[in-house]
């Protein structure tokens, strides 16, 4: 072989992965708008139905997303064979009627007191045992030499020495076995939080999806309106009379899809960029909002099915050119019923969550500039450079909350993780305030896939996973900013 054709082999193998090396850090700017678009006209058509989680569309939508991640050769999290996560979730349903005696006062179910769970009872002056927070663990026992067999038990509401408010309610479903294990006929606690009791009928009073808590009590389980807690004292009651019906239960198949594409450097690889998005909507119909006779689906292309379509064009860019570190995508589902899926995943992660560095979430309400992106908490953590980078790259903007006053970082699935000490920052479609375009969608109708920018989309992909690749480059990983209220928790997960 002459020495010419040896150069000659030489510089076209040299060009050839020049050119490659090049192309390889373009994936994201030649990202595929008709495929976008795809993704976003199936995830929010009118035969999807709004993606209600409890529904079979949401588990399709889940089951799309899954073998999305199949075609792009993306591994499935923590040994599965599959990419689905099972979220243990119950639908709930109580009686609409019902009534608490106490002393001279009758109450009524739905206006004075919810029923949780139980069976129906039809109780008569049974005498009230006062038990402080009912509640037992390996440092107090509020049942300790107190008989309450055949009795009806009445407590503080909520868990001692705990001042947040959801763990105070979801928490309290351990305190009806607690009851029951010791005999008690039922279970009253007062509540006492500062949300409106009217707020709590309609979130635990009614029909409701919630996370099964594995803890089964047939014994009714009464929350009793605040405005009563004069007469619930043991000053005044001495006896309770209950007519109340049963509170229905029953399993609800839900699923997070979760996958993982491996980094290429030795060292870092052991460290992974969270992107995820929530697939879920709120279903169709007229119980779930206005609708019209020509339109009763709610298609939910803003929220989520931007979030979810800029998952699924990230899973595939990563897939074709891997970065340092590794990335863990996570389809949420149950998001509109109070973050369930994320926040099942926290608790249950597939992951170790101190080996999760930053987490990118994608949910927004809408847009109403599309010369933006909206990152909610974009100054929180030091990637902010990362990410005003990444948008500049494509002629966007990236802006930080604009309505601080909604505390919107703690509102949507970021906060999960958040909340374990991973700086987890928002991505958003451009919005500067919630006006009349926002409005006009959110939540509506109306949000269907025919009347957003496709080009916008592809866009705000784009953002997305540049900055998520910018990220998953850098070769420190990024920390909250100092006096973050994340911060503290974070340095204890991290062990800084």
């Amino acid at each position: 072989m002459t020495k010419n054709l040896i150069k000659s082999i030489f510089l076209i193998c040299f060009s050839t992965f020049s050119f490659a090396q090049k192309n390889s850090k373009l994936t994201e700017f030649k990202l595929s708008q008709a495929e976008a678009e795809a993704h976003i006209r199936f995830l929010a058509s009118d035969e999807m139905l709004g993606r209600r989680t409890g529904e079979i569309t949401n588990n399709v939508a889940a089951r799309y997303i899954s073998e999305q991640f199949r075609l792009a050769g993306i591994k499935p999290a923590g040994g599965k064979s599959d990419f689905l996560q099972k979220v243990p979730l119950e639908f709930s349903k109580g009686s609409k009627t019902g009534e608490v005696f106490a002393g001279k006062d009758t109450l009524k179910s739905g206006k004075d007191f919810i029923m949780l769970s139980g069976k129906a009872a039809k109780l008569q002056n049974i005498p009230v045992v006062f038990v402080g927070y009912g509640w037992i663990d390996d440092k107090q026992n509020d049942y300790k030499d107190i008989d309450v067999k055949g009795k009806i038990v009445v407590c503080q509401f909520g868990i001692p020495n705990n001042d947040k408010p959801f763990e105070n309610m979801t928490g309290s479903t351990k305190k009806a076995k607690f009851a029951a294990d010791n005999g008690a006929l039922a279970l009253v606690q007062v509540y006492n939080l500062n949300f409106p009791f009217a707020s709590i009928v309609r979130n635990f009073g009614g029909e409701r999806l919630m996370m099964a808590s594995g803890i089964n009590s047939d014994i009714p389980h009464i929350w009793v309106n605040s405005t009563f807690i004069k007469q619930f004292s043991k000053e005044n009651l001495t006896s309770i009379g209950l007519n109340v019906g049963e509170v229905v239960k029953k399993s609800v198949p839900a699923y997070n899809v979760v996958g993982i594409i491996e980094g290429t450097d030795p060292k870092l690889k052991n460290e992974f960029v969270v992107l995820s998005a929530h697939f879920d909507h709120i279903g169709a119909g007229k119980s779930y909002g206005k609708v019209t006779e020509s339109d009763t689906i709610f298609n939910g292309t803003r929220d989520n099915a931007m979030g979810s379509t800029a998952l699924l064009m990230a899973a595939k860019s990563f897939s074709a050119q891997k970065p340092k570190r590794s990335i863990l995508l996570i389809g949420y589902t149950g998001e509109e019923m109070g973050m369930l899926g994320s926040k099942y995943y926290a608790e249950n992660p597939l992951v170790p969550l101190k080996q999760c560095v930053f987490n990118l979430n994608s949910d927004g309400a809408g847009y109403n500039d599309s010369t933006k992106v909206t990152i909610n908490g974009l100054d929180r953590t030091d990637a902010e450079g990362d990410i005003k980078t990444a948008a500049k790259a494509f002629g966007i903007e990236a802006i930080n909350d604009p309505a601080p006053e909604q505390n919107l970082f703690d509102r949507s699935d970021n906060v999960s993780l958040a909340a374990k000490g991973i700086p987890a920052p928002n991505m958003a479609p451009g919005f500067t305030s919630f006006d009349a375009e926002i409005g006009k969608y959110y939540h509506q109708a109306a949000d269907n896939p025919e009347n957003i920018s496709m080009s916008y989309l592809t866009k705000f992909c784009k953002v997305y996973i540049h900055s998520a690749r910018l990220i998953a480059n850098r070769a420190a990983a990024p920390k909250w900013k100092a006096g973050d209220k994340y911060e503290k928790i974070g340095q204890e997960l991290y062990g800084k």
